[in-house]
């Protein structure tokens, strides 16, 4: 893991977000480590014929890890060894952060923070049975909800499970998204383990990425829904990591044609169909891109049902040639 070296920018892992060609496109803007979409240890077991295409990847993708999200350690065990063997990544990552109810109603994801010892078990299960073929990592958030804050045990746990590097989100799961990330628990849980802590929560801006380097006492960072809607985040925070030049926003005109190239690149891939079943997938992430460019509210119902490529660049093509 040899790019934890240079306080690396990770590319947060999303569901129906980091696709092939989402991790492409910010991959150019200087991400330095991704993961993929998560899949749970039970659909790679009984489907992974079907499964399997959340967590391929590109070559130039690397550093790259695989996630997964379970809750038995035999089956966990299981299911990373057919991922690595299938597809080989530089990372299994044990998703233990997740708060969507679907993934915890199976005890997967955050749910395992109520359950420290099994946490443990699963982490020491997938380690052994991955040996030295891959490296294991781990992603928790601080802990259930306010009344049950359990991120140093956690680290601690699986630190001892023989994890090599965690990734806290500074939110509880009872928070989801809401409130501020708690960067005063992250750096706490920096400071007690001796494997590298990878800080995740609140990251939208240069700045925010500078001081967490310089305050939290992490080795990298993970940046999630800031990069939804801005995937040039991570090339501005490392040109201010590296000599403190605070790169402009992109003007408008450049965010239009990064929306178009999107599209065209997600057709192209056939990663989600034919035309119109791409172009579905597609209107979450024209509207992240499309906030703050002047002119795109009026269109944002328009964007919300767009159905075609040539719709779409009719659409832009005013405010292309506005600004």
């Amino acid at each position: 893991m040899d790019w934890l070296r240079h306080f690396p920018l990770y590319l947060a892992p999303m569901a129906g977000v980091t696709d092939p060609i989402f991790r492409t496109l910010c991959k150019e803007e200087g991400a330095d480590v991704m993961e993929t979409e998560f899949v749970s240890a039970e659909g790679v077991l009984q489907a992974w014929q079907r499964t399997r295409r959340y967590v391929e990847f590109e070559q130039a993708h690397r550093p790259l890890g695989a996630q997964i999200f379970g809750a038995d350690p035999a089956h966990m065990a299981q299911a990373a060894r057919v991922i690595v063997d299938a597809l080989h990544p530089d990372f299994l990552d044990i998703n233990a952060g997740c708060p969507v109810p679907k993934v915890v109603g199976k005890n997967g994801g955050s749910s395992l923070l109520k359950d420290l010892p099994l946490l443990q078990r699963v982490a020491a299960a997938v380690v052994a049975e991955l040996g030295d073929d891959c490296p294991v990592t781990a992603k928790i958030r601080i802990g259930w909800d306010a009344s049950h804050i359990c991120a140093e045990e956690a680290c601690l746990r699986l630190e001892d499970a023989g994890v090599r590097a965690i990734t806290i989100h500074g939110r509880t799961r009872a928070q989801q998204y809401s409130g501020q990330a708690d960067w005063g628990i992250i750096r706490t849980c920096a400071a007690r383990v001796r494997v590298p802590i990878i800080g995740n929560g609140d990251l939208a801006t240069p700045e925010d990425v500078l001081r967490a380097r310089d305050e939290a006492g992490v080795a990298g960072v993970m940046i999630g829904r800031a990069a939804m809607n801005a995937p040039w985040l991570f090339r501005r925070a490392k040109a201010l990591l590296a000599d403190g030049t605070l790169l402009p926003e992109p003007a408008a005109a450049e965010r239009i044609a990064f929306m178009l190239r999107h599209t065209r690149m997600a057709i192209e891939s056939r990663h989600y169909g034919d035309e119109l079943p791409t172009m579905r997938a597609m209107r979450s992430r024209l509207l992240a891109y499309a906030k703050g460019i002047p002119g795109t509210k009026p269109l944002r119902p328009a964007l919300s049902r767009v159905a075609s490529l040539a719709e779409l660049e009719d659409l832009l093509a005013p405010l292309a040639t506005a600004h």
